[in-house]
């Protein structure tokens, strides 16, 4: 999950949300973008998978819940030692998913409204 080049100013921004994810939420790779008002969801996971090593990759997962591609065992079991509920191998969002309390507006430093 990482990568040699630097991240660009917004993968940066991907990165400081994911970071603030709390342990025991999730987040669906469309919220992060729909709260940094910018680009789409295969925009959040290129950045993971290029730059997510150090931040809480496994809490970010697809719409329907299911878990990172080529990661499900391993963010599974971080998951479950957070306490995220699971309804077989996907996140129960409906129970967890993150309301983004505490960011102020990511987008702004970017320059893009929400």
């Amino acid at each position: 999950m990482a990568g040699t080049a630097l991240p660009s100013p917004y993968a940066e921004r991907v990165l400081d949300v994911v970071a603030r994810i709390p342990a025991g939420s999730a987040l669906a790779y469309g919220d992060v973008a729909e709260l940094l008002g910018g680009r789409g969801a295969r925009a959040v996971g290129g950045v993971l998978a290029r730059h997510g090593a150090g931040v809480p990759w496994w809490r970010v997962v697809r719409a329907d819940g299911s878990l990172p591609p080529g990661h499900k065992q391993e963010a599974a079991r971080r998951l479950r030692a957070e306490g995220v509920p699971l309804r077989g191998d996907r996140v129960d969002l409906a129970r967890c998913r993150w309301d983004g309390s505490g960011l102020s507006d990511p987008g702004a430093e970017m320059g893009v409204s929400r």
